[in-house]
């Protein structure tokens, strides 16, 4: 069996979250628990950082995977989704889990998993734990896919809970009010682990403090005490002061940054107040250099100078109040040209909400990414017209983006988004485009 094989079957076999939705969703850890057992409960053999939350999910947890392996730490690195490829899923020290361990894992077991009939993600957390301890790992980061009560992950017992932020997204699984959202959220806090909390509001923090109380789990609120006494833009990055002077240069842009870089430095802390041995230095390391030691993508990723084009997977209206603001910020610029958006979502997300939010003043390419869950791009142009988003309809990103590209002055800016899987089918292209180009 090839790697291109052994994926297709993880992607077919399995049922896939991110191509179908709500069919793939499984209920409950019965699966998770039983692979568990089959690969000799490999999750125990490493400790692990759990890190839940609606938004900055991922910049927190590779971010905290570049900090703890500038520490001299081996770290894991459990994130989803993929945007080109699966294997971008489960890294050890950035480095991606090898196609040969992927081919192994589907022909040695899939005598097990087929009567057990396992989700995509159930199989996935799997593999990304059994890699982990065959690897060697001190400790991994893991990142929940869904929820967090129900999510497979949470067959851990991490030394430290992180909850980034509230918003409303994953309503059918998870509640249609904040309160529930953040009570599926509080799911990952254990007895007696202490626990983060990024972002809190007057509906959420009384849900996390009745769990941490219920679990006799220590919590923090990083908002109610912040690390952070502010965040400028200099020279095209963040740059944040810390209360006690320290400046990080993040690689990260994006205005929610700011806020997700608050929770990090809260969580390091907690981890040095755990025993952890981590420098500065290895702080200011790990800021710098997130995308270079992890392999993070389309978090506001620059991906052109000229004209500026960027790409970033926010994908609900919490996420894009932050891009909002930016874009906003950015066509302020007297010297600024013309705001060329191309967009398209998926049709499980609060796509008015989304979409009242966006600037009336930008040209649109509205498409839809190469995934069944992606709305087709003609409801998605009756629904912008509502709100006075104007444009041209494209039949996949590819063609959006180069139309966007050739209609643009080098002042203009090109923002790419809307779903994780516009971004995914945006980045897959140009790969395939410098591997032909070679």
């Amino acid at each position: 069996m090839t790697y291109e094989q052994a994926t297709e079957y993880l992607f077919t076999q399995a049922p896939l979250f991110q191509n179908i939705g709500a069919g793939a969703y499984k209920e409950g850890l019965e699966n998770s628990l039983a692979l568990d057992r089959h690969f000799g409960h490999p999750h125990t053999k490493f400790k692990t950082v759990h890190v839940a939350g609606t938004n900055g999910k991922g910049s927190t947890s590779h971010t905290l995977a570049a900090i703890l392996q500038d520490a001299g730490y081996k770290v894991g690195l459990y994130t989803s989704p993929h945007l080109v490829d699966f294997r971008e899923r489960i890294r050890v020290n950035g480095e991606p889990i090898s196609r040969e361990a992927v081919v192994s894992f589907v022909v040695d077991h899939k005598d097990f998993f087929e009567p057990l009939h396992p989700s995509f993600f159930e199989l996935a957390t799997a593999m990304a734990f059994n890699w982990f301890a065959q690897q060697g790992v001190d400790i991994a980061v893991i990142e929940v896919g869904l929820g967090g009560r129900l999510d497979c992950t949470n067959i851990i017992t991490p030394i430290l809970s992180v909850i980034t932020n509230i918003g409303f997204d994953h309503m059918a699984f998870l509640g249609n009010t904040l309160a529930a959202i953040a009570s599926e959220k509080a799911g990952i806090i254990k007895p007696g682990v202490p626990v983060v909390i990024g972002e809190t509001s007057a509906e959420t923090a009384p849900v996390f403090k009745a769990k941490a109380r219920q679990e006799n789990a220590p919590i923090t609120f990083a908002d109610a005490d912040p690390v952070i006494s502010g965040s400028v833009w200099k020279d095209g990055f963040l740059m944040h002061t810390t209360r006690d002077g320290h400046i990080y240069k993040g690689q990260l842009g994006g205005e929610c940054q700011k806020l997700n870089a608050n929770t990090i430095l809260t969580v390091v802390y907690k981890l040095q107040q755990i025993g952890l041995d981590i420098s500065t230095s290895s702080i200011g390391q790990g800021f710098e250099n997130v995308c270079t030691m992890t392999g993070l993508m389309g978090r506001w990723q620059t991906v052109c100078t000229a004209p500026l084009t960027i790409c970033d997977t926010a994908h609900n209206s919490h996420g894009f109040k932050h891009i909002v603001r930016h874009l906003q910020h950015i066509m302020q610029n007297p010297e600024f040209g013309t705001m060329r958006i191309v967009f398209g979502m998926v049709n499980d997300k609060d796509i008015s909400t989304v979409l009242s939010m966006l600037p009336k003043n930008a040209v649109y390419y509205f498409t839809q990414a190469s995934v069944k869950r992606a709305l087709p791009v003609n409801e998605l142009v009756a629904q912008a017209k509502q709100y006075n988003l104007n444009g041209n309809t494209y039949p996949d990103v590819e063609s959006a983006a180069k139309a966007a590209l050739e209609a643009s002055a080098k002042n203009d800016m090109i923002y790419i988004g809307g779903s994780s899987f516009i971004v995914a089918d945006y980045l897959s292209e140009s790969k395939t485009e410098q591997n032909d180009n070679k």
